[in-house]
């Protein structure tokens, strides 16, 4: 089986604003360890998949980047996207290069800046997924287990009848994709032990996913035929161009959540998106109070907050379940509930038209 990997790593990572920017986003930085988002990500693959089946998706600014980073992975698997479009575009194009090598290979997405705990079961489980993509000529998504009623990711509803089993991995019927709920349905989701939470991790083979497309959004389709004509002429100008006119627009949106019969393997495997600030409490170290330190810090009679200043003493009293992000040139303040608010506060930023904080 022909296996080749893609690495989504077009994002910007507004989530961890101050410290994410446009110029170096969440996945070139060093947080849950002392390398790279993505460097953390292509080493777990390694070991397992050599680099010339690892392809990267991202615009030119950021490929120059990965360069750096990743010298291991060959110049032309690094592919550059003309601008960014969301995750449908960028996995058409990447999966459109693979399509001109092999149609019949198996073809793995999965995002730059996630983190992984149990690496040998998540091998195991991507190559389960990927014999179920080549046998079942299905889309396979990524469901993690949920472990409370987060508001903050999409879910996954499955069918808990006659599971099949590929590699002794449990493989399901997906019935419906859900949109991020609010706190009663997602209490109601977590309830019914049928729904997990949306990966953004996704296999199929390149043939069946240009098939599927074809049949569930013939729109994104038409693009997809002018994108591998492009590539086939090695028309980067034409590629431009399409990127012009093609919708903005998440592959869950355009396909995922059309198509029939997509099947889901569970995410066991000691999974975060390492979406937000308020999910460092479960990866870095905590003091006696549960605070989550980066930096020279004194903490007076305070509990469970997060604190990122490491250019300065920050001194933190009285207060608990805060997030405390301090950079150079910017301060963030919030409850860890409220998170998920700093998305929104970057788009107040860009109205403003304060670019040098984005």
């Amino acid at each position: 089986m022909d296996i080749f990997i893609i690495i989504i790593a077009g994002g910007i990572g507004t989530r961890f604003w101050p410290l994410s920017r446009r110029k170096k986003p969440k996945q070139f930085l060093p947080i849950i360890s002392e390398k790279s988002m993505i460097e953390e990500t292509v080493n777990r693959l390694l070991p397992y998949f050599p680099a010339s089946k690892i392809f990267t998706v991202a615009n030119a600014e950021q490929t120059q980047t990965i360069k750096k980073l990743l010298p291991i992975l060959p110049e032309e698997k690094l592919i550059i996207e003309p601008q960014a479009k969301n995750t449908a575009p960028s996995l058409m194009l990447a999966t459109a290069t693979i399509f001109l090598k092999n149609p019949n290979a198996a073809v793995i997405a999965l995002p730059a800046d996630h983190l992984i705990k149990n690496i040998p079961l998540f091998i195991k489980k991507l190559k389960a997924g990927a014999v179920a993509a080549i046998d079942q000529k299905k889309l396979v998504t990524f469901g993690i287990p949920p472990t409370y009623p987060a508001t903050g990711y999409g879910y996954i509803q499955f069918s808990l009848e006659n599971p099949f089993k590929i590699l002794d991995e449990k493989i399901f019927l997906v019935k419906k994709f859900k949109e991020k709920p609010d706190l009663k349905n997602a209490q109601e989701f977590l309830k019914a032990g049928n729904f997990y939470w949306n990966s953004g991790m996704f296999i199929w083979q390149a043939e069946v996913f240009a098939k599927m497309l074809d049949k569930h959004a013939p729109a994104m389709y038409l693009y997809w035929e002018k994108i591998l004509n492009a590539l086939k002429n090695r028309n980067e100008a034409e590629i431009a161009s399409i990127f012009e006119e093609i919708p903005f627009i998440s592959i869950d949106f355009a396909l995922m959540e059309k198509a029939k019969g997509v099947l889901m393997c569970e995410g066991n495997f000691g999974w975060s998106d390492v979406g937000s600030w308020s999910s460092l409490a479960d990866i870095w170290k905590k003091d006696k109070k549960g605070n989550t330190l980066r930096g020279e810090c004194i903490i007076l009679d305070s509990k469970n907050n997060i604190v990122y200043s490491p250019h300065k003493l920050t001194a933190v009293a009285g207060v608990k379940d805060i997030i405390i992000v301090n950079t150079e040139d910017a301060l963030l303040i919030c409850h860890k509930r409220k998170d998920q608010k700093v998305k929104d506060i970057v788009e107040q930023i860009k109205k403003k038209g304060r670019k040098e904080y984005l």
